[in-house]
């Protein structure tokens, strides 16, 4: 049976593409002299098939579950702080509860899995899979039909996201021994060994990240086998949220919702994304380089320059969201400076 992450994902629109670099051409400013912002706009212009686009929007997914290699010290939190810190999503006490608020932004919270069941909370949604995952050192993380569920969840985001009209859509993650997947599953798809890739994830000290690349490569050994097959790597190394924001870019390329990736977690998903739907990277903006170790070489294998690099390591989708006001701005410089002709300004 066809799974919907199989379905088709459409081009970007060239004609409005061609039609945005024309009229950046026509702008009072020199050729090329606003940078990236310029090409920017020109890409979010074929994204949404305009002349001028606009990113007001935004709808902002943050996805939480636990994870069984957690049990194994990889994390300088203990996996109580997942519950945790979905509460604080919900009071609006995390950074991208703040950040989202400040922007405009929706925002909401999916418990994809946590270890306990938590109560009902404003702006989260239960959409849990299972009790977190098992430990990935003896087993593979999750089953088939977990995966599926998960990546649907992803799925069901980006659905309410277009069904609210939304311009752009950020993913994000919360989840203790997370980063530890992500390197895990980084891993198997770079063809590297746990130490290339495993950093301080939570704030691990040197021994920690040491103890966690020896984890990363005991996987790596147990699942070898098997790790030729990307959704194979996610099921067998990955999370419930890397899953769930794996399907997320997936559907949000089928509906042609720009994406605006996060960090080294969320670039993971991003590269998941695109080896199992290579088509879904041309709807890819890359807003930050992580300060986590493995993020540049995650980075180069998509072919991606991020907007940013202010040492963030956070994840919650907030480094997204540090660099939304940049798209923002060069959507509305696209759209609102004067060309020569309306300026009666000589050209060159």
């Amino acid at each position: 049976m066809k799974n919907w992450w199989s379905d088709p994902i459409s081009a970007l629109d060239q004609q409005a593409a061609e039609q945005a670099s024309a009229r950046q051409a026509e702008l009072t400013k020199p050729p090329r002299s606003l940078g990236r912002l310029e090409s920017v706009a020109i890409q979010l212009a074929s994204m949404q098939g305009v002349e001028s686009p606009v990113v007001e929007q935004v709808w902002i997914t943050i996805f939480a579950a636990d994870h069984g290699v957690a049990s194994l010290g990889v994390s300088a939190f203990p996996q109580d702080v997942t519950a945790e810190m979905v509460r604080n999503f919900s009071r609006g006490g995390a950074a991208i509860a703040v950040l989202a608020k400040q922007l405009g932004a929706t925002l909401e919270v999916v418990n994809v899995g946590t270890v306990s069941a938590i109560e009902p909370l404003p702006q989260v949604l239960d959409a849990r899979v299972a009790a977190g995952t098992r430990s990935f050192v003896s087993d593979a993380a999750m089953d088939h039909s977990h995966l599926e569920q998960a990546m649907a969840v992803g799925r069901d985001a980006v659905m309410r996201a277009q069904q609210a009209g939304a311009d752009l859509y950020i993913g994000g993650e919360m989840g203790i021994g997370n980063s530890t997947a992500a390197a895990a599953v980084a891993a198997a798809l770079l063809k590297q060994e746990g130490r290339v890739v495993a950093g301080v994830g939570t704030g691990v000290d040197v021994d920690g990240v040491s103890h966690k690349s020896e984890v990363i490569q005991q996987a790596l050994d147990f699942h070898h086998d098997y790790l030729n097959d990307p959704l194979e790597v996610l099921r067998r190394l990955g999370g419930f949220e890397v899953a769930a924001l794996s399907g997320s870019y997936i559907a949000a390329a089928q509906q042609r919702l720009p994406i605006l990736v996060d960090g080294f977690i969320s670039s993971v998903a991003a590269l998941l994304a695109t080896r199992i739907q290579p088509d879904a990277r041309q709807w890819m903006l890359f807003s930050h380089r992580s300060a986590e170790q493995g993020h540049q070489r995650v980075l180069e294998a998509m072919q991606a320059e991020p907007l940013l690099d202010l040492g963030m390591r956070l994840g919650e989708g907030s480094g997204a969201a540090v660099a939304l006001p940049l798209l923002q701005q060069a959507c509305q410089l696209h759209r609102e400076m004067a060309t020569f002709a309306e300026a009666s300004v000589s050209q060159a």
